[in-house]
């Protein structure tokens, strides 16, 4: 039997307000537990919510982002429930009427294809406070700080069909909130984490299964292990004649398996109502424009003018567009190696080739050395692009020694190892080192003479139709040139004179 897999995924982002969303206590992480909750956080008798204006900007920004439709009213409600962090003994949210409705949608890519996932709704909430279960011999400890951290939990329809495009949309959506300034995506902070509703249905089928809901998971390889053992644990569930029960379950990464927690509510178990102390919040449409104001360029319109003004493959672009700080990163070292191509048709033949080949070799160069060398030295040392010790402006200076024939690639490498320590600027450390490439055709000729003149017996093994030799000469002129030979220079020389 075929199996096809369902999923949808609600994440919650928590706001990066300075304060909390009914209450002016702070939000800032790593306070000594206890220390940011008042006596609004703590529902101590008597005080009242204050709703934060800036939580509403940051929902209404995502809304616009993912092109979602805006209610101009939304309404905060009651979810009542008793749990040892949640003091009140219900949690501040939106059921009805949310702040971002549907309409919205978010692409994801996966290898050569890209597919839209649909935004059910968006709606803000107040966080709960942690349990806290270590170095207390069998007791738990309540960290209060984090109660009333506003967040927005973001709902999808049930589009994925697989684990990977899941975590694809979860990381899509992780760059879009840091993207445009709303959560700073923290996953071991608890910043950002996702719930995964997946079910299972035979393929061709249109009804939908029974779903479990995986909680809490804060990483994207154990939303991906998590999604994949409960979709083996459901086929095999019913292939042995059982079925699915709806429930809340946990993963454990340590066994690499879900398991149950407690049995899925409804809405009417948490007796919904309307909250008598906050008012409907209005928002006009001037507001909303002038929040649509402030939006940076989007992920996905960067891409695409990355592939048209600059003629980058789809790859490399949706790689250099993976967050704001590298797509600015990459702008910036491309703009001062030549600049982006015009927006407008490319030339006629004749018309300006030469200048828009050399632009368009100028960002591909750019973005290979970004891809390559630049982000195995920052994973290496688990940095982000923001901790780069080098520059845009100075890996552009070490790009345009290689665009002209200063030092080749290869010894470019070796002068990035050398910036990368500290040893400054590109050209001071190709002085310091002497590593200036050798354009000297008589110097060029001189060295490749040398190396004829000791080895003729290969000499006459190339001359006789062995080709593959070629490779052999020229790595030795290099290896007697110290890697500084122009290489294009040697190879064409070299022919000259192996040919006779």
């Amino acid at each position: 039997m075929q199996w096809e897999v369902v999923i949808g995924l609600e994440t919650h982002a928590q706001l990066n307000t300075v304060t909390k969303i009914f209450s002016g206590a702070a939000t800032a992480y790593g306070a000594e537990p206890n220390t940011q909750a008042c006596a609004v956080d703590l529902a101590l008798p008597g005080v009242l919510p204050v709703f934060n204006r800036a939580a509403a900007e940051k929902a209404v920004r995502f809304g616009l982002a993912v092109g979602a439709r805006i209610n101009r009213k939304s309404v905060f409600e009651r979810k009542n429930y008793f749990y040892p962090d949640l003091p009140k003994g219900y949690q501040t949210t939106q059921l009805e009427l949310p702040i971002v409705a549907e309409g919205g949608t978010l692409r994801i890519q996966l290898g050569d294809y890209e597919k839209d996932i649909r935004i059910t709704r968006a709606h803000m909430e107040e966080d709960a406070g942690k349990s806290l279960h270590e170095d207390f011999h069998g007791m738990t400890g309540i960290d209060l700080n984090r109660a009333g951290t506003p967040l927005i939990e973001i709902v999808t329809e049930p589009d994925m069909r697989s684990s990977a495009e899941a975590v694809a949309y979860a990381r899509a959506l992780h760059s879009l909130v840091r993207w445009i300034g709303i959560c700073d995506g923290n996953m071991q902070e608890g910043s950002f984490r996702c719930d995964a509703n997946v079910s299972v249905r035979v393929k061709g089928t249109e009804k939908l299964g029974t779903r479990c809901e995986i909680k809490n998971l804060n990483s994207f390889k154990f939303l991906e292990k998590a999604i994949d053992y409960e979709v083996r644990r459901q086929i095999e569930l019913i292939e042995d004649g059982g079925r699915v029960v709806q429930e809340t379950r946990l993963y454990d990464p340590d066994r690499d398996e879900t398991r149950s927690m407690r049995s899925k509510e409804e809405a009417n178990d948490y007796r919904y109502f309307p909250d008598p102390d906050l008012l409907p919040l209005v928002i006009s449409d001037a507001y909303i424009e002038e929040v649509r104001s402030t939006l940076p360029e989007l992920p996905q319109a960067k891409r695409e003018r990355f592939m048209s003004e600059y003629s980058l493959p789809a790859y490399d672009a949706g790689v250099l567009t993976s967050s704001r700080e590298l797509a600015d990163y990459f702008e910036a070292t491309a703009k001062a190696l030549g600049g982006p191509l015009s927006p407008s048709p490319l030339p006629q033949a004749g018309e300006g080739d030469a200048d828009a080949s050399q632009l368009r070799n100028a960002a591909k160069l750019a973005a290979n050395w970004i891809m390559g060398d630049l982000s195995a030295a920052l994973n290496k040392e688990g940095k982000d692009i923001a901790g780069s010790p080098i520059s845009s402006s100075q890996l552009a200076g070490l790009l345009k020694r290689i665009q002209d024939s200063t030092i080749s690639g290869k010894i470019a490498k070796e002068v990035f190892s050398a910036m990368w320590s500290g040893e400054g600027e590109a050209d001071a450390v190709i002085e310091a080192r002497g590593l200036r490439q050798v354009s000297d055709s008589g110097a060029i000729e001189k060295i490749i003479d040398e190396i004829i003149a000791a080895n003729p017996a290969q000499v006459a093994e190339y001359r006789s139709g062995k080709d593959k030799l070629f490779g052999f000469f020229v790595g030795q002129a290099m290896k007697a040139s110290k890697g500084k030979a122009n290489p294009a220079q040697l190879n064409e020389l070299l022919k000259q004179k192996l040919a006779g």
